[in-house]
């Protein structure tokens, strides 16, 4: 019996990493007492590196439907961790913040997220680390560029 592919591929590694971090990350979120669940807690993250962007971006970086995000973003904006204003070069969009109070979770939650990372990146060194971003920088800025083409692709074939 022949296969197709093999089991370490960059692809299919690339893929159980992924799922197994998310799966590491929120049985942290879950277990730290913070009162908010891992998808709350991805989408707080988000917001934070973000500085006032749009939901809509924040929803595709995040890959989620932005109703998904709309819904976290509730939640949190209930509980006083983000603020949505409106967005100035948009009047139907919404740019979204972190309160004062959100910028206490995220660093009461930054000591679980740096202790699995640490955890996960056990056995290599600064340098080995610094590579690894930089060549993920490069996976994923190419993976933008191509989902950009086939969107362009996609919506001229629907032109024409």
């Amino acid at each position: 019996m022949s296969q197709t592919f093999q089991a370490d591929t960059i692809g299919l590694l690339l893929s159980d990493v992924s799922r197994l971090l998310r799966s590491a990350f929120d049985r942290r979120v879950n277990a730290s007492e913070l009162a908010i669940t891992p998808g709350e807690a991805r989408a707080l993250i988000q917001v934070s590196i973000g500085c006032g962007v749009k939901q809509a971006d924040i929803a595709a970086r995040m890959g989620i439907e932005p109703m998904t995000l709309s819904t976290y973003l509730d939640r949190l904006e209930a509980m006083g961790l983000v603020t949505r204003v409106p967005a100035p070069d948009d009047g139907r969009a919404k740019n979204v913040l972190t309160t004062s109070e959100g910028e206490a979770l995220l660093a009461a939650l930054k000591p679980d997220v740096s202790g699995l990372m640490d955890a996960v990146l056990a056995g290599l060194d600064g340098e080995v680390r610094e590579a690894l971003r930089g060549n993920l920088r490069v996976l994923r800025d190419n993976l933008m560029k191509l989902d950009r083409c086939g969107a362009r692709k996609e919506s001229e074939g629907q032109d024409g």
